[in-house]
């Protein structure tokens, strides 16, 4: 690896306890010591691109995801098992044909057997979509040496510990009665939009989840935000069950559409998968395909925290833009007049070229 003090290239002896032999600094992450393979210029790199060179502020799990994005396209089902079986079975079996030993045979065909179900299982995926890493563990496992060493986060990352401050400043919707409320499970992504001041700018509360709207001073719009996945697609739903005739926003993810997309990576947790009665009400809704079931009730689910954040951050404040506009009187009085415009396209967002 390389030192991402000196820029030395390390072998693995020179690099004992993780410092540099050369300029003998400490680095926080060896690519030989954690799962995901990371180093701290792999990480400055990576960063450096979903937060547009430092104009937007992420969250842990939204670097966890793309650093991990790369690992979860990959099998690992018995990573290195079928070569290992298809050299064991032929050499038994060019022993066999030579030395005469019948039950040696019987050993290379089970071998070979062995071998082509494990390249079979590894092409049909069996495996894939696990993270190497999950989300809690990227925190103790990296982040926490990265603070050891250099004494915080990485440069961009906030932390989603509540409360979150705004990096854009202005006053925060708890100053004045909420027009909206910005309902979303993920804390992480929650700490992601007021770290960039999306809610403070457009008088939006955030809310967990319905105890916490009920609780809020406003009868305003609710905005839904959620994953792509069994129980995010519940989620509006339920919403609307529950408030009546409030006026409620599902602003995605939308699964059919982010399926489609050739760059969204989803991913899924091994104690993850919905139960019957989840299942059961998504069927009873007449809405999937019998493809899109089987995969939901396999726990599969494209994740906010991978969306790329300036993506997502425009696609809200899209949103929240429209919504207040038609909340507030004097702000669609402005419109109307041409002296809001509906915000423009962000910047091509790179983080899909890693």
């Amino acid at each position: 690896m390389i030192c991402p003090h000196c820029e030395k290239n390390l072998l693995r002896k020179e690099r004992p306890n993780n410092t540099c032999s050369h300029c003998r600094r400490t680095y926080a992450l060896d690519p030989k010591t954690n799962s995901l393979g990371l180093s701290d210029l792999r990480v400055r790199r990576i960063l450096a691109k979903v937060t547009e060179e430092g104009r937007i502020a992420v969250t842990p799990d939204q670097l966890w995801y793309a650093l991990s994005r790369k690992r979860l396209k990959e099998s690992r089902f018995a990573p290195g098992c079928a070569g290992a079986s298809l050299g064991a079975g032929l050499f038994a079996g060019v022993f066999a044909a030579f030395s005469g030993i019948t039950y040696l045979l019987l050993v290379s065909g089970a071998l070979l057997l062995a071998s082509a179900g494990f390249a079979f299982a590894r092409a049909a995926g069996v495996s894939r979509g696990f993270p190497v890493m999950s989300r809690a563990a990227f925190r103790s496992e990296a982040l926490a040496p990265w603070r050891n060493v250099y004494g915080g986060l990485p440069p961009g990352v906030v932390d989603d510990t509540p409360p979150v401050p705004s990096r854009a400043g202005g006053r925060t919707p708890s100053d004045t009665r909420p027009g909206a409320v910005l309902l979303c499970p993920d804390r992480s992504i929650t700490a992601f939009l007021i770290a960039d001041g999306l809610p403070a700018r457009y008088g939006i509360a955030p809310a967990k989840d319905l105890d916490a709207v009920r609780a809020l001073p406003t009868q305003g719009p609710v905005i839904v935000l959620h994953d792509a996945d069994a129980h995010g697609e519940l989620l509006v739903r339920r919403v609307r069950e529950s408030l009546g005739r409030r006026t409620v926003i599902d602003a995605g993810l939308p699964l059919r559409t982010v399926r489609g997309l050739a760059r969204a990576v989803p991913y899924r947790n091994r104690d993850g998968r919905p139960d019957r009665e989840t299942m059961a009400r998504l069927t009873a809704l007449g809405e999937f395909t019998e493809e899109e079931l089987k995969w939901l009730g396999k726990g599969w689910r494209f994740p906010l925290v991978g969306m790329p954040p300036a993506r997502l951050l425009a696609a809200v404040t899209r949103i929240a833009e429209q919504v207040t506009r038609n909340v507030d009187p004097e702000r669609r009085r402005a419109a109307s007049v041409g002296f809001m415009t509906w915000p423009g396209p962000t910047t091509q967002d790179r983080a899909g070229e890693r």
